[in-house]
């Protein structure tokens, strides 16, 4: 991963430096080459015009009024609407003749510049001259075209043209250059971007995945995106976690499932074999009880187990629907009411008119009935266990809270662990399955459950009345579910 990190790096280096090259070669170049072509007409021009003196016609005509000639020509974005070019002729000594812009020049020796001393030379004469020296914008070019007579040289010609007409062919060019390089970087920006994330997030949510794995957190498979090579990854990940969490699975329940099931067999292997003995009746009729009482004790283990190892393979909520939660609460204590009837206990709910909610009603159902019955089993006679469904702004609180001894400090911090069960003098011991249900259904929901002491209020100083409050914490809006 690093090495491609890295070689992505040294793509992007690469691709950036040359990017920059080309635009600083565009840009530095552009001004230059306009020149060159400007010159390359100006040369034209001045070959024209001396052909023209050469001839005997008067330069003087041509340039009246051309000044105050009115036009627009609109070459792309730029408007001319003034003729740009003047000139100035010389003699063979290069004194000035003529000069359409600047009439007091005649009779000045020009012969110093570049432009008149090589063209009477024969050569090509052209310079740029400020006319302000510190002003790089009032350059003025110049080319020359020599004057013939008999063969020889008799005066130079020299066409004229300011920089500053050149300019705003050379601002939009660089305009149209700047706004071609910003969107061919973006492109190239957005296309680097995009094979980023295309790479590393993919890869980011399967370590991610791996993580949550090692932590013992039941996740669904991470999307990731249409790719062949991550989604095979990403399958085998899946794969390899359920192999090895079946595996786990299935060595902790044998042990424990042996562990728990040895003490009610020993039971019944032990009365079983009590029962060849000649004995009372009512010693009899005791033996036959307890192979009944451990027996159902087995069976329940068996289905607890069974329920709970079923919600524990799955990595998501599953057969998820709208209901109203205020009803399945009611179906609960009318399930219910039977065995605390039974146990002498009554029930007293507070639930509001209605609560819309997302999720699986059959597994909540189950787990406030467990929370129920763990309440009428350790709540004394007479007693009353209370039920309450609150709401917030953010989550529904379901609490069930009885009126027995209370749970231990010690006891609460292990109370949701698989086969952990914590038994009163009072009552029987439970298979420590229940709690450990009610915690997998309230997180699969993206919620919680606690289990804690009720302190006695400052009515009621028995201890035995301290009791205990088991809640069940659900998010109000569960979408993350809705979308899964």
């Amino acid at each position: 991963m690093r090495l491609t990190r890295v070689t992505l790096f040294l793509i992007t280096l690469i691709i950036g430096l040359g990017f920059y090259r080309l635009s600083d070669y565009l840009l530095e170049d552009l001004e230059f080459q306009t020149l060159q072509a400007t010159e390359e007409s100006m040369i034209d021009s001045a070959q024209l015009l001396a052909n023209y003196v050469e001839n005997e016609q008067d330069l003087a005509k041509i340039f009246d009024g051309l000044a105050e000639r009115q036009f627009e020509a609109r070459i792309f974005a730029v408007l001319k609407n003034k003729v740009g070019i003047n000139a100035y002729l010389t003699d063979h000594e290069g004194i000035v003749l003529f000069d359409s812009l600047h009439p007091e020049n005649v009779g000045q020796d020009f012969s110093q510049w570049s432009d008149v001393f090589k063209t009477l030379k024969g050569e090509y004469g052209a310079r740029s001259t400020r006319l302000i020296e510190d002003d790089p914008d009032s350059s003025v070019m110049y080319v020359g075209a020599p004057i013939h007579r008999q063969g020889k040289i008799v005066g130079c010609l020299s066409i004229s043209k300011s920089q500053r007409d050149i300019f705003p062919f050379v601002h939009d060019r660089r305009q149209t250059i700047i706004s071609a390089l910003v969107l061919i970087g973006l492109g190239i920006l957005s296309l680097i971007v995009a094979v980023f994330i295309w790479l590393f997030r993919p890869i980011g949510k399967l370590t991610s995945y791996a993580r949550a794995i090692t932590r013992g957190e039941r996740l669904a498979r991470p999307q990731v995106g249409q790719g062949r090579e991550v989604n095979t990854l990403a399958r085998a990940l899946h794969d390899m976690r359920e192999s090895l969490e079946g595996r786990q699975y299935a060595e902790r329940y044998i042990q424990t499932l042996t562990h728990e099931l040895k003490s009610p067999l020993a039971a019944i292997q032990g009365a079983a074999e009590l029962l060849n003995e000649d004995m009372p009746q009512a010693q009899r009729d005791h033996f036959i009880h307890n192979i009944h009482s451990q027996t159902k004790r087995c069976q329940d283990l068996i289905h607890n187990l069974l329920q709970l190892s079923a919600l524990e393979a799955q990595t998501h909520l599953k057969d998820s629907h709208s209901f109203d939660l205020v009803i399945c609460c009611k179906k609960s204590l009318q399930e219910m009411t039977a065995l605390a009837e039974a146990s002498h206990v009554t029930f007293q709910s507070t639930l509001p008119d209605t609560v819309p909610f997302f999720g699986n009603e059959p597994l909540l159902k189950s787990a406030l009935n467990h929370l129920l019955q763990n309440a009428i089993q350790f709540s004394p006679r007479q007693g009353t266990i209370t039920f309450k469904l609150t709401l917030d702004d953010a989550e529904i609180t379901l609490e069930v809270r009885d009126e027995g001894r209370g749970i231990e400090t010690f006891a609460a911090e292990r109370a949701f662990e698989r086969f952990y069960s914590f038994r009163q003098e009072d009552s029987a011991k439970g298979n420590g399955l229940g709690l450990a249900f009610v915690k997998e259904v309230a997180e699969l929901h993206q919620g919680s459950a606690a289990i804690a002491p009720t302190l006695p209020s400052a009515l009621t100083s028995s201890e035995e009345k301290r009791g205990t409050r088991v809640t069940i914490t659900l998010p109000l809006i569960n979408s993350a579910l809705q979308n899964s």
